[in-house]
């Protein structure tokens, strides 16, 4: 177990962290906290009866510069893994062990929240679907719940991934990074506690961190419209040959979740309509390089097409610039004025009608807490 190790990022979690590393500690031999900069107590100090390491930023550079360090900490210390968690007390140290039989050097365990106490506020429960929808859109793979900091990394490979963020971004950046050098992702389930939101110390700011977090995915997304290959890392295999049940499963699967097929109506009508006929190869390629649903998007196409579509549209320009000698400008017309609200109707009825075929898990208190 001496090639495995826990790291722990830490900012102003004086209440929790000592609890949290004494179970670590439990689970595993080597710990190492590393506190970005915290002002409520000297951790060094505060850690100093437990047999862990505490690495000190002088300043807060961010969770993900955190992670960063740790990493290579345990590396240099000859780690070929490490499992992170948060210094908060919401993540359930007793899990490790769950990840000790999965570990690969081509695979990060990711801790999926089958087990909650408490609650789980509506956001977070949003804010995981949201965030593996976009990890879908970025690199076709299915994440589960990719906002969860409960990870075991494979630091030969992780720490050769070209991670520009520090922040709460990075945890998402370095999973589509990873899926695009060729690493896999699993899920783990693990538990969480959520406190009253009176009692719970969070450093995520909503509105900035938020902001950073959707500059990623954007930079992300650009860079995969791009027809260029993605890097992988060396010494690692190439994904084996399809065969055609293989292909049709996916083309029926891909991105199916609620907010995957919504986006594939929104992205499928708004070109197929304002550019028609052209704007087939436009939603065509945008339906590959994001990885949208394959079977939505020709379902949406199908709407787009002749006649009633663009007879609805050339009509509306028509009554919209009051004249009929200008077909060409009617169409360009009456085209913007259905598509957008035509999308959106679309996506809002997708979207609805695939939370009903399908509903999400419902998160409750179904596990003890552990103290």
């Amino acid at each position: 177990m001496s090639q495995i190790w826990c790291g722990i990022p830490v900012f102003n979690n004086a209440a929790t962290i000592t609890d949290v590393a004494k179970r670590c500690r439990e689970q595993i031999a080597n710990v190492v906290v590393v506190d970005d900069g915290s002002t409520d107590a000297d951790l060094v100090d505060l850690l100093k009866p437990l047999d862990v390491a505490v690495v000190r930023h002088p300043a807060n550079l961010g969770k993900g510069a955190a992670l960063l360090t740790a990493f290579g900490y345990a590396a240099k210390r000859g780690a070929e893994y490490v499992i992170t968690l948060d210094g908060d007390g919401q993540h359930f140290p007793e899990d490790m062990p769950r990840f000790f039989p999965r570990l690969a050097p081509d695979v990060i365990l990711i801790g999926r929240r089958d087990q909650v106490v408490g609650i789980m506020p509506d956001s977070s429960v949003f804010g995981r679907e949201f965030s593996d929808f976009w990890i879908c859109v970025e690199c076709g793979a299915a994440v589960q719940d990719s906002q969860s900091g409960f990870r075991a990394y494979p630091l030969k490979h992780v720490m050769n991934l070209n991670l520009e963020s520090r922040h709460y971004n990075m945890e998402m950046e370095i999973i589509t990074r990873a899926i695009w050098a060729g690493l896999r992702t699993q899920s783990v389930p693990i538990r969480v506690w959520y406190p009253d939101p009176l009692e719970r110390v969070s450093s995520f700011h909503p509105v900035r961190d938020n902001f950073r977090i959707s500059l990623l995915h954007l930079r992300l997304i650009l860079r995969n419209l791009l027809p260029i290959p993605h890097r992988r890392l060396p010494g690692i295999a190439a994904p084996p040959s399809r065969r055609l049940a293989q292909w049709f499963k996916r083309f029926r699967t891909e991105n199916a979740s609620p907010l995957g097929l919504a986006a594939a109506a929104v992205v499928t009508i708004l070109p197929g309509m304002v550019l028609w006929p052209w704007g087939w190869f436009v939603v065509l390629y945008l339906a590959l390089r994001l990885h949208l649903n394959k079977f939505m998007v020709i379902a949406m196409l199908a709407l787009c097409m002749p006649p009633a579509v663009p007879a609805v549209c050339l009509r509306l320009g028509r009554y919209a610039i009051r004249s009929d000698a200008h077909p060409h400008l009617a169409w360009f017309v009456g085209a913007h004025l259905v598509a957008l609200p035509a999308a959106i109707v679309m996506a809002l009825l997708v979207y609805r009608g695939a939370r009903m075929l399908a509903p999400g898990v419902e998160l409750t208190a179904t596990a003890s807490r552990v103290q």
